[in-house]
């Protein structure tokens, strides 16, 4: 009997003894023999190849069955989630209002606070807001509550708070007003008091300074940013810099007259502070304008400086030809906005009946 041996080597065929001796006989058996084996050899390979074919069928059905599964299982989570959009948008969708009432008209008045605020958000709202919004840093001063000073200015009131406290605690004379740093932590917790129109007691003076030239560093608009740094940089003489500060609006030119008057009151304590007019000038140029280029900046805030000096310097000598004390009165209190030019009236009559008392003392 013969034996098949499936291999990449060549087919070997294994006789017993008697197909030996078969082999041995006429060549006409014995080609009829091996025909019958070639035959059988043949159906056995293409046996095998039909097998290893059905297999591979098999197997690529298979894989082609689970992509597809995979595939229909993609659709299906990719129409459940356009169902549910789909129903979401539907459940948020509103509706046009039913039942309105007005029940209260609430504004902000620059002078009064906030006027018509119902009763019940009365006391979430502090009594005297400094500003209508959450800060009082960084925000125009169209939105904050404003007061005038003794010369007639019309400022936030929070930075009237903020003079008041930095001169009693003996902040003109501490050496080097201003210029020193304060500490991070105490100045973020003062932000958030001034924030709420409070002024801490016992704050450091130089933190008290330093959020004075912060809040007009962050001024959304700088107090000279109306003026050309070209109408700045051609400003020679005293002249020059009043008929310059006249063209400010109005708003900037309160803002300004009552930083130069705090300037001034620096400098006239020079003897303790070590600040004289440059050195003021030099600490608060840098706030007053908004420049985006750094060169162009540093360029342009050493001809504010200039400027800043010399108008120091003039209100120093008006002080001085006047002879008019130069300590601060407040006007915390709240005014009319329709009042304002009453009111600057009576403080010119006031200022001109204390020069005529000065006169009459003299004489």
């Amino acid at each position: 009997m013969a034996e098949v041996l499936h291999s990449s080597d060549p087919i070997h065929i294994h006789t017993t003894d008697q197909e030996q001796q078969q082999q041995s006989s006429p060549p006409s058996s014995s080609s009829s023999s091996f025909s019958s084996l070639s035959v059988a050899v043949n159906k056995s390979f293409s046996t095998v190849t039909d097998c290893e074919a059905e297999e591979i069928t098999v197997t690529e059905r298979a894989k082609t069955e689970q992509e597809l599964s995979f595939l229909a299982i993609l659709v299906t989570l990719f129409r459940k989630s356009l169902v549910s959009c789909a129903s979401d948008a539907s459940a948020m969708e509103i509706g046009h209002p039913t039942n309105v009432r007005h029940l209260a008209h609430v504004t902000f008045d620059r002078f009064n606070g906030f006027l018509g605020l119902p009763l019940e958000l009365v006391p979430q709202v502090p009594t005297t807001p400094p500003s209508a919004s959450a800060t009082v840093f960084g925000v125009s001063t169209e939105s904050m509550k404003l007061s005038y000073d003794r010369r007639g200015n019309i400022v936030p009131t929070i930075l009237l708070l903020i003079q008041e406290h930095l001169y009693a605690q003996g902040g003109l004379q501490a050496e080097g007003i201003f210029r020193i740093n304060a500490d991070n932590r105490q100045e973020e917790y003062l932000r958030d008091q001034l924030n709420k129109g409070v002024v801490p007691e016992d704050i450091d003076v130089h933190c008290l300074a330093g959020l004075i030239k912060a809040w007009f560093r962050e001024l959304p608009r700088g107090v000279l940013d109306s003026l050309s740094p070209e109408q700045v940089m051609t400003c020679q003489t005293e002249e020059d810099c009043a008929e310059l500060m006249s063209q400010l609006p109005h708003t900037e030119a309160s803002l300004l007259n009552w930083t130069i008057n705090l300037m001034a009151d620096v400098v006239q304590e020079e003897h303790l502070n070590k600040m004289n007019a440059r050195n003021i000038a030099m600490v608060f140029a840098p706030n007053m304008t908004r420049m985006a280029d750094p060169l162009t900046a540093f360029m342009y805030a050493v001809q504010v400086m200039n400027f800043l000096k010399t108008l120091v310097s003039m209100t120093l000598k008006e002080r001085n030809d006047s002879d008019v004390e130069s300590s601060p009165e407040f006007y915390i209190e709240p005014f009319d906005e329709n009042e304002e030019h009453s009111h600057c009236n009576s403080f010119q009559q006031d200022v001109a009946t204390e020069n005529e008392m000065l006169s009459n003392e003299a004489i």
